[in-house]
């Protein structure tokens, strides 16, 4: 006898700790009267990339008995689909994705240049964004360095810009 089968819904998952708890509505095929807990840990969901599940999540399973009660060892969404997770990351792993992570190739935000949907494009100036130069040469950075400006402190002025001047 394999594993058993089970399906329900995402209890609680921890993001940070990596596990959580199944509410089991059905175990092979046959509803349960009462649902039942099982046991996840990140390790056993099948999906890209970072591995969560979202409270209230559907989810299909097997799992076994072991020493602490239930635990599963794949999760999956309805018909076997991958997981969907949380959209939300732990603290440690939102920090990795500050405002200035965008794709290498493109320049778009949301994405690495891995993933990215466009032919590999032209080197650019990290700079000016010139096809050019590259950094190291830029004009535009070093006539704004013999000005005594550097490109923190143009953000600065774009950022005042944002403010409402108010009269003293």
């Amino acid at each position: 006898a394999g594993p058993t089968r089970g399906s329900g819904v995402c209890k609680w998952f921890n993001l940070r700790m990596g596990f959580g708890f199944l509410s089991m509505s059905s175990r092979d095929g046959a509803p349960l009267e009462d649902p039942l807990d099982v046991f996840v840990h990140q390790s056993k969901l099948h999906m890209e990339g970072f591995r969560s599940l979202r409270e209230g999540e559907a989810v299909e399973f097997t799992f076994k008995r072991s020493s602490k009660g239930l635990e599963s060892l794949r999760v999956t969404g309805p018909n076997g689909a991958p997981c969907l997770g949380s959209e939300r990351r732990p603290k440690s792993a939102q920090r990795r994705r500050s405002k200035g992570d965008r794709c290498y190739n493109c320049g778009g935000p949301g994405h690495h240049a891995k993933e990215c949907q466009l032919p590999p494009q032209p080197k650019k100036c990290h700079f000016c964004q010139s096809v050019s130069h590259m950094v190291a040469s830029c004009p535009v950075r070093s006539s704004r360095a013999s000005q005594g400006t550097s490109p923190g402190d143009e953000e600065e002025e774009q950022d005042l810009d944002l403010v409402p001047e108010t009269p003293e």
